[in-house]
């Protein structure tokens, strides 16, 4: 009984290695799709406003017939439609992959050594994986907060010493030279210097409404999505970029409206 187990759990764990490597080539099938997909319109685009009347004089005709051709309107449609979602099926397989996965192999662990490794549900691997993106972003938060804390502290730290080298009075006191003078330090610059630059992360003007942002901001966050993106630090962008449009609420569009 103990040899049976044995060989069921070595089939178990090759089954497992086997599904985890053609998930892992549909996946990146998919990203890879979704990358030269958007390439493409991108490069249309490109063209678009490089051409100018000589494009539609030269590629008019042809784009006309291509849509048209109900073929050719399907084509369109359905690369538009995977390069909206094509990244969001793709999460959905690795979230697949690994519950099927881990299920697996932790199934196969335990019919060669039930000593060592304790049996776990299908449904925890669920759980397991939600905690571990839960925590993952979690780590990305903080990691770009304290960024964040570090910078406003160079910041700070910057407008301190010009306080004091440059603001000193005859008589050992601050001088003032009106409302913006060298010695006075304007409480909403740090506000105003952080909206800006948020609006410089998410690439929209400082006087943007907020379409204007959420717009800017999905196809940032498109463009550098940890599933979508080549980038090497791709995670750590599309944190700062998430982060930034957090920053740019209603609120403060406002605030700096005002100032």
């Amino acid at each position: 009984m103990r040899l049976i187990k044995k060989i069921l759990g070595k089939v178990l764990y090759g089954i497992a290695k086997m599904i985890s490597a053609i998930m892992d080539f549909f996946i990146q099938l998919i990203v890879n799709m979704v990358v030269f997909v958007g390439s493409f319109f991108k490069g249309c685009l490109a063209l678009m406003s490089m051409g100018g009347c000589l494009f539609f004089l030269l590629f008019a005709n042809l784009g006309l017939r291509i849509l048209m051709h109900p073929m050719g309107l399907s084509t369109i449609l359905f690369l538009l439609a995977f390069l909206m979602f094509g990244g969001k099926l793709a999460a959905y397989l690795k979230y697949i992959k690994y519950i099927i996965t881990e299920f697996l192999f932790n199934t196969a662990n335990y019919l060669m050594d039930g000593i060592n490794y304790q049996y776990k549900g299908f449904n925890e691997f669920k759980e397991a994986y939600r905690k571990a993106e839960e925590d993952r972003i979690r780590e990305q938060q903080q990691r770009y907060y304290e960024q964040q804390r570090k910078w406003e502290e160079r910041f700070k730290q910057q407008w301190y010493q010009q306080h004091h080298q440059g603001g000193q009075g005859a008589y050992g006191g601050h001088s003032r030279q009106g409302s913006y003078g060298q010695g006075f330090i304007n409480p909403n610059v740090e506000f105003k210097n952080k909206y800006e630059r948020s609006c410089d992360i998410i690439g929209v003007p400082y006087d943007a409404d907020k379409a204007q942002m959420k717009s800017a901001y999905r196809k940032k966050a498109k463009e550098y999505h940890p599933d979508l993106s080549k980038a090497p630090n791709a995670t750590e962008i599309f944190q700062e970029i998430s982060a930034a449009y957090e920053f740019l609420s209603d609120e403060h569009i406002q605030r700096y409206k005002n100032i």
